[in-house]
């Protein structure tokens, strides 16, 4: 009996549980597909009429200048079932690898200047400590790391030799991210070819770097797709190859893993505490706390407005507006999401606990 009374109140404690999870849950039908979001349909206004851009990645500086780069623009096929693959020969010669977009998904301005330095512009970032707001990308495919002035006329650092691959202190094995510190200095994931965090100081200096191939702790398996800092100064690593985030002191002494976590792709830590993952592989965009227990969790592959078709990153704007980028060639390559008027506040994205940046002028 006393066995039969624990097992009750274990399986009370569990439903208990289960039903606080699941509170947002409360409607008749439906899938949560947008979380507690809706999408914009038809936000981004390509380039070029009848052209998609496969999206890389993204990040809003304001609600009305929002950075987003490409590596890919095709023409889509419509069949039935709406965007399909792109259609053989397709592809197109011209390029879009940075844009800049307003509140209404306009392209108001293009870094074409800039078309030669870069192949796959994987990353774009600004740190949240600069007050001159200069614009860092990350080029995978040529192995370089670019900063540049934020209006884009000025080239100020590149680290990395161009098209080399390496495992040094100059070089890099197609690089995914970076991750700021209050000092200026800066960490890289490093990446789809090596297997290893670098630490540089603000002026580009190398200091220091862990990692190795495999499955141990401090290990990694490509990818190592991104790297991202907590308020406490902990490194998490989204060790994509390996389906887990790994998470470190900021000298890189292992403390911990999340396992289980299929594909992550991007890491984004807000003031509430609680820690965003972007999970490519699974259509999914999920909320842990900072111990790695799941909180909530929305995503659905489709090519229709608001679904998801491999989420590469996302950015949050200071109005709560969310963007996602897409790696896809099924459908558009960015999408932006309002809060539902009813939201569940617990559920949304919040900024980056970090964000202190000055507002663009709009």
């Amino acid at each position: 009996m006393k066995h039969s009374r624990w097992m009750l109140a274990a399986l009370c404690a569990g439903a208990v549980t289960v039903a606080a999870a699941g509170m947002h849950m409360q409607q008749k039908g439906g899938l949560d597909e947008f979380g507690p979001y809706q999408p914009v349909a038809d936000w981004f206004k390509p380039p070029r009429p009848g052209y998609l851009e496969r999206g890389v990645s993204v990040f809003a500086e304001s609600p009305n200048r929002i950075f987003f780069t490409s590596d890919l623009e095709f023409v889509p096929h419509r069949g039935r079932g709406g965007p399909g693959p792109a259609a053989p020969g397709a592809e197109s010669p011209d390029h879009h690898f940075v844009m800049v977009l307003d509140a209404h998904g306009n392209v108001v301005d293009e870094w074409k200047q800039w078309d030669g330095l870069f192949k796959m512009p994987h990353r774009v970032a600004i740190s949240p400590y600069d007050p001159d707001r200069d614009v860092w990308i990350i080029d995978r495919e040529n192995e370089q790391i670019f900063k540049f002035s934020n209006d884009g006329k000025k080239l100020l650092m590149t680290l990395g030799e161009k098209g080399v691959i390496g495992n040094d202190a100059g070089h890099f094995g197609r690089p995914t991210d970076i991750a700021f510190l209050p000092d200026g200095s800066f960490y890289i994931a490093d990446g789809y070819t090596n297997t290893r965090v670098i630490k540089f100081d603000k002026n580009g200096k190398f200091l220091f770097q862990w990692g190795s191939d495999g499955t141990g702790p401090g290990q990694f398996k490509v990818q190592v797709h991104d790297v991202a800092v907590d308020p406490k100064g902990r490194v998490y690593v989204a060790d994509r190859g390996n389906n887990r985030i790994q998470i470190f002191d900021a000298n890189g002494r292992y403390l911990d893993q999340w396992p289980n976590i299929r594909g992550p792709s991007y890491i984004h830590i807000t003031k509430d505490g609680h820690v965003w993952v972007v999970c490519g592989q699974g259509n999914r965009i999920a909320e842990y706390d900072l111990s790695g227990r799941l909180l909530t969790y929305w995503g659905m592959y489709g090519a229709g407005p608001g679904e998801l078709d491999d989420p590469h990153d996302i950015s949050v704007d200071t109005d709560g507006n969310l963007y996602v980028s897409i790696f896809s060639t099924q459908k558009v390559g960015i999408e932006k999401f309002v809060p539902t008027p009813d939201a569940d506040r617990s559920r949304l994205i919040g900024p980056a606990f970090n964000r202190s940046l000055p507002l663009a002028a709009n």
